[in-house]
Parts: C-alpha cells; structure tokens; sequence
C-alpha cells in the first residue's frame, strides 16, 4: 500500500469537491433503535484549524434586548428578540466568535443538531435569493431556538416563522428532537422551508443535499412554509395540473453531476451499511428512499461505524488505498470534521443523564467518542480554550496533534489508535452503565450526591481520555521519528555515520 500523502489528500480532495462546509446527517427513531431511544447523529465538517469550545449557557431570568450575530462577530447582521426567559443551554461552538453551534439540548429537554449545509436550486433563488446580510445563518439557531423552544416541533415552527420573515442566509437542514419525536426541517430559497417528522420504525441520512420529497398537505407530520406552493407555481416550478404529487426534492432541491461524487455516495454506503441486502445504483441518489426501516435495530455503536466510514474495505477509500483514480467519492469521515456527534434522547430516565452527547473532537475516523451528559456542568481544563493556531493547552488540538501525525502513514500508525480508542470506548460503556446504576440509586433522595457523581465520572472520564490521547501522540511520535531517521539516514561509503 502507497504512504497516505497529507498534501497530496488537500490537493485532491480540493480539485474533486469545492464545498466549504459539509456535514452528514443520520436520525433514527425510536422503534428503529435498540433501546428504545431516539438518535440523531451529525459530523461537522469545515477546516482541521476551526477549534470548537465546549460552552453550558445558564438560565437567565428577565432578560430584556435583542440578539445580535454581528455583536458576536458572526457571518452577517442577523437579529432577533431575546426572550424574556432564557433557558439553561449547552453548545458546542467555534472558538472565535462562541456561536455556530453544532449540537445542543435547553432544560426542557430539547435537542437541536445544526446545521447539514445543502442547496437549493440557482433558478429559483435568482426569484428569492439567500438573505445573507441579516438572515438566520448557522451560527445563530442553536443560541436563538434552544432558549426558548419547549418542544421539538415548536422549534420547527419557531425557526420557520423566522425563515419566513426574515430569510434564510444559507440553505440548511435542521434536527430537533425531545422526548416523543424527531423533525428534520429544510431550507429551500430565502423564504421557502419543508419539515417531517421521522417516523417511528425509520431512519434518515442526509449528504449535503435536500432530502424531503412528498409534501403531504393536511398532514400532522408534515410542516411547511405558507407560500411554499405558490411560488413554485409563480415560477413555473411546480404545475399542479400535470403533477400528480408535490415532490419538494424535484421543485426546490439542486441535483447536478457535482452530487454523484459528493452527496449520493454518502447516503448509499449508510443505508447499506444498515440495511445490507438493500442494492441501489450509486448515481441513482434522487430516488432513494428517503426513509427506510433497518434491517437490524440500530445503537451508538452503529452510528459511530457510520460517522468514521471512509468506504472501508473498497478500492474507493481514499485512507488505506491512495489513488485518485479510483478516490472518486466523497467519505463521511473527513480529516477537516472539527466534530461529529450523537445525541440520544432517553424519555425514561431523568433528562439529567436521559439527554446526552456522545462527541468525538476532530476527524470521527481517528477520534474518540465520549459522553458528555446534560446534567454535568463541569469540565476538566482546555475544553473552554482553542484558537485557529495549535498550542498546548486546548482539548480540541490535543486530539488534532494526533490525527494529523497518524495521516503522515494511515496504513501504519491508524490501526494503533484506532485499537486503543475501541477498548478505550468498550470500558467507558461499561463504566457508564455502572454510574448510571448509582445515579439513579439517589436521584429521588439526594440529588446532590446523585450529580457529584455524575460529575465525578465525567471529569475522570474527560481526563482518562486525554491522558490516552497524550499518550498516542508521543507513541506515533515516536514512531514517526524512528521512520525518518531510517528514511533520512546519511550514510558514507563504508555504510557507517
């Protein structure tokens, strides 16, 4: 196997796909889950340098003014009334300006994971075009929505009403889950939006591209903009004399050659991956389904396989097999994800450990995942710190220092931390378990104990974990050092120094 080249990756994952941010987005129901639990999973994917900060906004009592993105340094001039009440929140954000949250739940138990970066088509937005001077961007939806939202599909229809007022400034698709449901809602142009609820035996995968597609109109599962059929009769979109449905994926979606390679491979390795005996053609994407049973109940572990996917084991992963021939599609696991996730929602347990995040900081593939539950308020240090330049005291380039030595040779040093990360996890599971026994020993009781010792274990766990990272980089280190110094020996004619 050829040496897996760090440059020679950038150069051509840069030549093959021109998208600034991408994500992959999987959500799974709760009758489609092992447990019972409702799952909805992300990677976030920008630049390798874009430290993310681990932030618990608390709760703020009359609270008076207005949002600002722009007063947070944020991408544009959005704005936006703060409420009144301000629920406690968690957030992980970008270094710099504290927003642009990936993943988060409030008080009241509501999760939201954004965003899933997609596109709507250009000749509908030459009608109504992103408002990118003060629309609702990414950065704001988590800090705007999670504040005050009480339901999932009260976010919904909160962040639509703000789309339908104010515009989008980008497209994207949001995930909001409480404890009865999931809705994933899509942008279309500036002012136009579709949201379902996932069903309850079913999963969905997203890959940068609009995935909704019948509208069922008088449906209690089905949310959308007011004007949504209007304009695409207005502009010739949609003819409703000659369609026998509202297909939102042909009227608002754009589906170009640039999603055979970058969007459709991702959606079919996942609903492969969850349901084997299913065999679609790969540039087929716009008629997969968009909701499927799978054929085995899926858990963390299987939402974890699929965020750290590459295409393993085919000629067309671009890690273990470096050959831009064949390297023609894009993965799930990038090594520009700065974080992806997995937020479980159990209704049955106190929302204190019932709500929880399993991250993995950095590239999913070489990363590991922890628990960050929504009842801990504490983290050990570095989780608050991080900037675009490496240093030596943030969680986010403690991990990244890793990565980066380990695709200096993926084939040789990522099978080692790879290993060490899976045992690594398979203890936490069962540590977890153990916790969460003596948790709800006193949760009824002593709450104070009860959250000491959920406290305790996060804490030990965050330290363990890094301890375990620190260590893996001076073994590759070190490794890499022996490896040049071999390569690089200068020997003189007698083969002696």
């Amino acid at each position: 196997m050829k040496k897996f080249s760090i440059l020679a990756s950038c150069v051509l994952f840069g030549a093959l796909f021109n998208n600034a941010l991408a994500c992959t987005t999987i959500l799974v129901s709760n009758n489609a889950s092992k447990d019972g639990s409702f799952l909805v999973a992300r990677s976030a994917d920008s630049k390798a340098d874009k430290a993310q900060v681990f932030l618990i906004h608390p709760r703020i009592e009359n609270q008076k003014g207005i949002y600002s993105t722009k007063a947070h340094n944020g991408m544009n001039d959005f704005t936006y009334p703060l409420p009144i009440t301000s629920f406690q929140y968690t957030t992980i954000a970008n270094w710099q300006s504290k927003l642009h949250g990936a993943t988060g739940f409030n008080e009241m138990g509501v999760g939201i994971s954004a965003t899933e970066s997609i596109y709507a088509k250009d000749e509908l937005l030459k009608f109504d075009p992103y408002n990118e001077k003060n629309g609702i961007s990414e950065d704001d939806i988590l800090d705007v929505l999670l504040p005050r939202i009480k339901s999932a599909k009260e976010g919904v229809l909160l962040l639509g009403d703000i789309i339908e007022k104010q515009g989008a400034a980008e497209g994207f698709g949001v995930a909001f889950v409480d404890s009865k449901e999931i809705w994933y809602l899509e942008s279309a142009t500036a002012h136009q939006w579709m949201a379902v609820k996932i069903p309850k035996n079913s999963y969905f995968v997203s890959a940068n591209q609009g995935r909704l597609k019948q509208l069922k109109f008088n449906d209690e599962n089905t949310l959308y903009s007011k004007n949504l059929i209007n304009f695409a009769i207005m502009h010739k979109a949609y003819n409703p004399k000659v369609d026998k449905v509202f297909d939102f994926f042909k009227v608002y979606t754009r589906n170009d050659d640039r999603d055979l390679t970058y969007n459709y491979p991702r959606v079919w390795w996942i609903q492969k991956m969850f349901n084997p005996s299913l065999n679609q053609d790969i540039k087929n994407g716009a008629n997969f389904n968009v909701f499927l049973q799978p054929e085995q109940k899926l858990g963390i572990d299987d939402l974890k396989q699929a965020l750290r996917s590459h295409y393993d084991g085919t000629k067309y992963d671009p890690y273990v097999n470096f050959n831009k021939d064949e390297n023609i599609y894009r993965v799930v696991s990038v090594f520009r994800t700065y974080e992806s996730h997995i937020m479980q929602v159990r209704p049955w347990l106190p929302k204190e450990i019932g709500r929880l995040d399993y991250v993995a900081i950095g590239m999913a593939d070489l990363s590991v995942y922890l628990p960050y539950y929504y009842g801990n308020d504490k983290f050990i240090a570095g989780y608050q710190q991080g900037t675009n330049e490496a240093d030596d005291e943030s969680i986010y380039w403690i991990y990244r220092k890793l990565q980066t030595l380990v695709m200096s040779d993926y084939n040789k040093y990522a099978p080692i931390v790879k290993n060490a990360y899976a045992k690594f996890e398979k203890d936490t599971s069962l540590k977890q378990k153990a916790m969460e026994k003596e948790y709800l020993s006193f949760y009824k009781k002593d709450k104070i104990k009860a959250r000491q010792i959920l406290v305790d274990f996060s804490l030990q766990n965050q330290m363990e974990a890094k301890k375990l990272t620190q260590d893996l980089t001076n073994q590759i280190f070190t490794l890499l050092t022996r490896d040049t110094d071999t390569k690089y020996k200068s020997l003189n004619k007698n083969k002696k120094d």
